[in-house]
């Protein structure tokens, strides 16, 4: 099965959300099945084959997440980080502003879902492939 340490190499390479769909293939042939990004601190929950499971720690800086959710805004925000145009840290941030909780990435799918405090699915997007 995979590590922690694997994983943070393959994203080590990830410097905007532009570079999001090669992570994804690097931590497939890992065997990453899913994982569960929890804004507040960051920390992710991964999954494998077999019911594997491993956790990474969060940030010691947490965000707050306000309770009424800005679909609007989280858009607006996610394109911009799609396009290279923030760092990781102010997408954490921008997510937080909007209202999204947390997200889950399904391989099999190749999607990814983002979820507000209620949780309540606010956008699926298709995960492109390289």
């Amino acid at each position: 099965m995979f590590t922690l340490q694997q994983i943070h190499e393959a994203h080590s390479k990830v410097k905007s959300g532009a570079d999001f769909p090669k992570y994804m293939q690097d931590i497939i042939r890992l065997g990453v099945t899913s994982f569960e990004t929890f804004v507040f601190d960051n920390h992710t929950n991964y999954y494998g084959k077999d019911k594997f499971q491993i956790a990474s720690t969060g940030l010691t800086e947490t965000f707050s997440i306000v309770n009424e959710s800005n679909l609007d805004q989280f858009k607006a925000d996610l394109k911009a980080h799609q396009q290279g145009k923030t760092d990781y840290m102010t997408f954490l941030n921008d997510c937080a502003k909007s209202g999204v909780e947390k997200w889950i990435v399904a391989m099999n799918q190749m999607t990814c879902t983002y979820y507000d405090v209620q949780g309540q699915a606010l956008l699926v997007e298709i995960i492109p492939t390289i």
